[in-house]
């Protein structure tokens, strides 16, 4: 990693006299592949890399013959990953836990599922006595299949499970970490030693009672009574890369046979609104709507631009990353004016396509072109759970994440804090939308609670309770309905997901504030394309969001080309809910 940045380091520390002349040089897709192409994993590692990839190919040249393989970076570690057109965390995870396993059975290993702290990884323990055999029965089954072992601490190196040398090596770790990684054909995404199977090797109590002793901390126990009296337990109270219908039960010690009393464990959906702003029946119906608007009201010139309605193809790649790193969500309800993405399923029974008009029902006016409006009824969507997570389309999760990122197991919410402020005053058509929102929901919860809010929210899910959104409507309805009326977004607006819903749980002890690794970026700011290339590489955030606030007409097929560039290297395997279509 330290060599491969050394040349953009260098351009960093150039005053930004001259940075800006050789950034204007280059339309930020040359800016994307360019930064893309210094920061790959292995560009400024040099002759180490390529003897390291060399090393590898022979080291694994047998199943290289047979299989397609190619060199990846995991964790700054050069390994060979088996290529694959479609997998995801779930998978990989579950084929590591499933190949240890099996081979573990057959060796007549006993092994029991521990609770550990990674809710990435599954854990098995087994009694030390049996650590120079386990070794052996992974080189013998896993020698040929691409595999590695590593002891499971921060700085140690991946030992390819063919290498019998230095296996010996590992013969008195604590706890071990096996896995077979995976990539797309061009490794941009590695699912490697994040989702590996670890062994834990527990070793006897001086007492010499059967009692076992953990080596290292995990969530429930540092001891174990008898490992051999193993009971089954759902699989889900050892991983949170599960499916939420999945009900499959494993061995455990009957100590880890228990439901954490910090696990959430009720039903969590997810809520996208999507527009379509290029169809031509429903520019039509934009430009009738504005027609009879006229010069009645006044809008801000935010209101109805054409950025806010342009579809790039986002939602595709949010769903993608919600179907691979949130397996836990339950059902996905897409909110549309009787539109659907051309490349989506809608067979697929995970995904629900709600309209308006379901909606709206006699409330409101149609068609909207609000999203605050939208969202004002998100609540009168049939069969939606009391917890669920509100998306826009241009919001990403980055990396694997778990239920208690936005809820704690009680049902309370979490949201997130923006350094943004909302700025005194009444509201005005002056304001941008979002910001005269913000001060509509500052008077109502001053006018109901005697508090002032403040603060703006950041641009990441937003976790929802039902029942307080049905509260809110029940104690402001004539805003709710001024809200529902606006046909586009109006200075009387009030932003009821994304803000109010959020301070009204605070107020009323039904959410917290928490934190969360996050990163926005408008897609016309000139940093975009090296913040993108940055993120792609590192990918250590838990969610992004990927904006166009008013971008130029002109600016728009550039921006257009540096977005499908990114999403296609950060969600490079498509979801189930995608048809078999190219574009």
């Amino acid at each position: 990693m330290r060599g491969r940045t050394k040349l953009l380091d260098l351009y960093r520390a150039l005053p930004p006299a001259v940075q800006r002349p050789l950034v204007q040089v280059f339309s930020p897709t040359q800016r994307v592949k360019i930064v893309s192409f210094l920061g790959r994993p292995g560009f400024l590692s040099g002759i180490r890399s390529k003897l390291l990839s060399e090393h590898l190919t022979r080291q694994y040249s047998g199943i290289l013959r047979n299989n397609n393989f190619r060199t990846v970076s995991d964790h700054e570690q050069r390994i060979l990953a088996r290529t694959r057109n479609h997998a995801n965390p779930t998978e990989v995870r579950k084929n590591n836990q499933d190949t240890v396993t099996d081979i573990l059975a057959q060796a007549g290993v006993p092994y029991f599922f521990v609770n550990g702290t990674s809710p990435l990884r599954t854990v098995l323990g087994i009694p030390d006595t049996y650590r120079d055999m386990v070794l052996r029965e992974l080189h013998t089954a896993l020698r040929h299949e691409g595999a590695y072992v590593r002891e499971a601490a921060t700085h140690a190196v991946p030992t390819p499970l063919n290498d019998r040398r230095r296996l010996r090596k590992l013969s008195g770790a604590a706890a071990l970490q096996v896995y077979l990684p995976v990539s797309d054909p061009r490794g941009w995404l590695v699912l490697g030693r994040s989702f590996s199977c670890e062994i834990e090797f527990w070793s006897p109590s001086a007492a010499e009672d059967g009692e076992l002793i953990a080596p290292r901390r995990n969530r429930v126990t540092p001891t174990i009574q008898d490992a051999a009296a193993t009971v089954k337990f759902n699989e889900s109270a050892f991983t949170r890369l599960i499916s939420s219908d999945d009900t499959t039960e494993v061995p455990t010690a009957p100590e880890f046979a228990v439901s954490h009393i910090d696990d959430v464990n009720f039903p969590v959906d997810a809520v996208y609104t999507w527009v379509d702003g290029s169809d031509p029946d429903w520019l039509e119906k934009k430009r009738q709507a504005l027609t009879e608007l006229g010069s009645a009201e006044d809008l801000n010139e935010l209101a109805a631009n054409n950025s806010r309605y342009l579809d790039r193809s986002e939602l595709r790649y949010s769903l993608r990353s919600l179907y691979h790193y949130a397996p836990w969500i339950r059902h996905i309800f897409l909110v549309t004016d009787q539109q659907v993405p051309h490349w989506l399923t809608t067979e697929h029974p995970d995904i629900t396509i709600v309209s308006h008009q379901e909606l709206f029902g006699d409330t409101g006016k149609l068609p909207t072109f609000n999203s605050h409006a939208i969202e004002s009824r998100l609540h009168r969507i049939p069969g939606l759970a009391e917890h669920f997570l509100y998306l826009n389309d241009d919001v990403f999760l980055g990396r694997p994440l778990t239920p208690e990122h936005f809820f704690h197991s009680n049902g309370v919410a979490k949201f997130f804090l923006s350094k943004a402020q909302v700025e005194p005053g009444p509201p005005t058509v002056e304001d941008p939308p979002v910001l005269a929102a913000g001060k509509n929901n500052r008077d109502l919860v001053s006018r109901a609670r005697s508090l002032t809010l403040t603060q703006k929210m950041k641009h990441v899910p937003h976790a929802q309770r039902l029942s307080v959104l049905q509260e809110l409507e029940q104690r402001f309805p004539d805003e709710f309905e001024a809200t529902a009326r606006h046909q586009f977004r109006h200075p009387g607006d009030i932003s009821i997901p994304s803000s109010l819903q959020h301070y009204w749980s605070y107020v009323t002890g039904r959410a917290v504030p928490d934190s969360i690794r996050y990163i926005y970026s408008d897609l016309s700011d000139p940093a975009t394309p090296t913040r993108l290339t940055k993120l792609l590489h590192q990918r250590n955030f838990d969610t992004f969001c990927l904006n166009d606030h008013d971008s130029a007409e002109q600016s728009l097929a550039s921006q257009q080309d540096m977005l499908t560039e990114f999403l296609d290297r950060y969600f490079p395997m498509a979801s189930p809910y995608e048809l078999d279509i190219s574009g």
